[in-house]
């Protein structure tokens, strides 16, 4: 269906920028939409930013105005760009896709994780 393939996570400072790409291969015309999750250890793994085909965008409260997600539909990649990092930044990154494909009698949904991509952010 959907392969999900992450890169750029790395160690940064506080206060540093870091960017998440994801880049998405096979059937990729069927994706509605692609977001970005993270987990750190012992907690779940929460919703960071979401971004659909119209372009809407969502964002988790603490991210705000820190990470930008953005889109690439001809390359078929997703970044996520993450300013002003902070410590409690630190988590496993993976990119998620959620799509659909098939005639309207028989429409198969389908969801795709990519590997995760580790962020650490010192103090």
């Amino acid at each position: 269906q959907v392969h999900l393939a992450e890169s750029g996570g790395g160690l940064v400072q506080a206060g540093g920028s870091l960017r998440l790409s994801c880049a998405a291969s096979g059937r990729t015309r069927s994706i509605n939409s692609m977001d970005w999750y993270r987990q750190a250890p012992g907690n779940q793994r929460e919703l960071v930013a979401s971004l659909t085909n119209s372009g809407s965008t969502n964002y988790a409260d603490s991210v705000k105005g820190r990470f930008t997600i953005s889109r690439d539909n001809a390359e078929n990649t997703v970044w996520l760009q993450m300013n002003s990092l902070k410590p409690e930044d630190t988590a496993v990154y993976f990119c998620h896709a959620a799509g659909s494909y098939g005639p309207v009698e028989r429409v198969y949904e389908y969801e795709a994780w990519g590997q995760g991509t580790q962020v650490t952010v010192s103090s």
